[in-house]
């Protein structure tokens, strides 16, 4: 909004939405190893366990962004717009909750077998959440350093072309080669949360982008 850009100029900025966003990305890195063991895991109750971990992560990061929420309700002056405060916030959750839907798949639908498939798209999930925390390790630079900022997003960006790719190919291939028709639908849907997931990495890419092009 208007009234934030020009309080921005004039007054010392409100930073303490940045340590709680660091707070939700460290917390969404977490999560997404997690996710990462959980594809390469082929014991039930391991599985469980790590999506019981996965939903304490979860947990956590619903706690974060209820703080963010409240911090902004309260704040004179944000950082940048108020609106793309909350948006950054709760993309950031719908990231992890995305996170948390796969894991809980994996739980309980028990694929008799996993696939490097499966867990390559999680490691791009993942390295999408390191990205993430150095972004927000950086967040009071963003009007200085919008090339850099920019070029992040674009790595976010290409991670979900590249699950694209092994989405369709894996998806192929179960529909060619998988003769149970049980066990398919259990790898469908965890494919396709996969692959939710990795969507919600680049629309949370295309709203820091959002906020870096108004900073400039």
């Amino acid at each position: 909004m208007l009234i934030d850009k020009i309080l921005q100029i004039f007054v010392t900025k409100e930073t303490t939405f940045f340590p709680l966003y660091l707070q939700s990305a460290e917390n969404i890195l977490k999560a997404s190893s997690l996710l990462v063991e959980i594809t390469k895991s082929e014991d039930h109750e391991e599985r469980r366990i790590l999506s019981r971990r996965i939903k304490e992560c979860e947990t956590t990061g619903d706690k974060i962004t209820d703080t963010i929420i409240d911090k902004l309700l309260d704040a004179f002056v944000t950082p940048f717009d108020r609106d793309d405060v909350h948006m950054l916030a709760e993309d950031m959750d719908t990231l992890l909750d995305m996170i948390r839907d796969t894991g809980k798949k994996f739980a309980i639908y028990q694929p008799k077998s996993t696939s490097n498939n499966l867990t390559l798209i999680a490691q791009y999930v993942e390295a999408d959440a390191k990205i993430l925390v150095d972004i927000m390790k950086n967040l009071d630079k963003m009007r200085d350093q919008a090339k850099w900022f920019d070029d992040k997003c674009d790595e976010i960006k290409e991670n979900e072309h590249i699950c694209d790719d092994i989405y369709e190919r894996y998806m192929s291939n179960l529909f060619e080669n998988e003769t149970d028709a049980i066990e398919l639908v259990r790898k469908k849907n965890i494919l396709q949360a996969l692959e939710d997931t990795s969507d919600a990495a680049k629309h949370l890419s295309g709203s820091i982008r959002s906020i870096v092009v108004k900073m400039g």
